[in-house]
């Protein structure tokens, strides 16, 4: 079998490489942007989806930022590190070769480099057998299932985020988004992106499976499959990029909304910010703590069992206890003292951290992508 011509580290994933990386760095810019914009709007955080303390918009997207550039470095050193087969003959010994050069070794290496450069490779492997290792394609697809995690989480908030109507991904103006219910708004687009990320982190499992079974200098179990994994992975990934492109291209945030949520749940933020006022204006901790106590069960109830508003700023300022901090409320209530260093962190990092990592691709950034639903 001519396996020193064809088992080569296949030479259109070196190429696609060099497209997702672009496709990859577009969807950085499009979500740098975006977190730029939206750095210091402050919006619920969520831990184990229920409300904790505040963040915001472009913070959060920093943290989708961070794992797109991880994978957008895990792309780059995974193409640097591809290598040829090279020239190696039928087990990896070179033994046809030395005999072709009559015994001469420096021309049997020097066919070696040069069969390496002529494919576009700056090295080969020194050893092999038959084939080169197959630990080189779980490589290149544990790579690339990283990415499908990636966009799996992305898009699995965008989802979340849609259904509490804060933020949506792009709706065409003739799209429907249920044949059955005309008012809905569904996220095609980050659904089509969850299904095809889960099928893109499953094909990872093909070339362990390859590479574990591998018998000593190869068995011909691996071909078939991996010439469905391999080229597989790539298109999905493709895929998935140019759609999470289109998605972060349109992303519409509602900001009313957004403060509507805040409004709900800050009170209840707040009362340890209370508790501190009214400790600087004179009052006894003990005294202001089961006070504020109370008036947050009864708030609470009124909103779980009554399905009433969050009213506990109100029942703050009907206490007479309160009036010595009854000015300072609103400077209290306001959601821009309860998200810390957002702003700055969305700032250094992008500019440390995302905007470095885009520069060899500034050229490339303008192409936009169309989709059609």
């Amino acid at each position: 079998a001519p396996f020193k011509l064809v088992c080569q580290p296949p030479l259109n994933p070196k190429r696609r490489r060099r497209r997702l990386v672009v496709r990859l760095a577009r969807v950085i810019d499009r979500l740098a942007n975006f977190a730029e914009k939206y750095a210091d709007l402050p919006t619920l955080g969520f831990t184990h989806y229920q409300p904790a303390q505040l963040t915001t918009v472009g913070k959060r997207a920093c943290l989708w930022l961070q794992d797109l550039v991880m994978d957008m470095r895990n792309l780059q050193r995974a193409r640097e590190d591809l290598r040829f087969r090279g020239v190696k003959g039928t087990t990896g010994t070179q033994a046809s070769f030395l005999q072709l050069f009559q015994g001469d070794h420096e021309k049997v290496e020097e066919l070696d480099r040069k069969v390496t450069e002529m494919t576009g490779f700056k090295k080969s492997y020194l050893v092999t057998g038959q084939t080169y290792s197959r630990k080189v394609d779980i490589d290149s697809l544990c790579v690339l299932a990283s990415l499908g995690a990636t966009v799996h989480k992305i898009c699995t908030d965008i989802r979340l985020l849609a259904n509490l109507k804060e933020i949506e991904e792009p709706f065409e103006k003739e799209q429907i988004g249920s044949s059955a219910m005309p008012y809905k708004r569904n996220p095609m687009r980050a659904e089509r992106c969850c299904s095809l990320a889960r099928h893109l982190m499953a094909l990872v499992s093909d070339p362990l499976q390859t590479a574990a079974v591998q018998w000593l200098e190869r068995t011909l179990d691996d071909s078939a499959n991996r010439r469905i994994s391999l080229p597989e992975s790539f298109l999905t990934a493709d895929i998935i990029l140019s759609t999470l492109q289109n998605i972060t291209e349109g992303l519409v945030v509602y900001p009313k909304v957004i403060e509507r949520h805040i409004r709900h749940e800050l009170p209840f933020m707040a009362t340890e910010n209370i508790i501190m006022a009214m400790v600087k204006a004179g009052g006894n901790r003990q005294d202001c703590h089961e006070k504020i106590r109370v008036l947050s069960q009864k708030a609470a109830a009124a909103v779980k069992q009554e399905g009433g508003d969050n009213e506990l700023l109100a029942r703050v300022q009907a206490d007479p206890y309160f009036t010595p901090i009854l000015g300072q409320l609103d400077s209290i209530l306001d959601p821009k003292t309860f998200i810390g260093r957002a702003p700055q962190q969305v700032t250094r990092f992008l500019s440390e951290e995302v905007r470095p990592v885009l520069e060899p691709y500034k050229s490339k950034m303008d192409v936009k992508t169309e989709l059609q639903l």
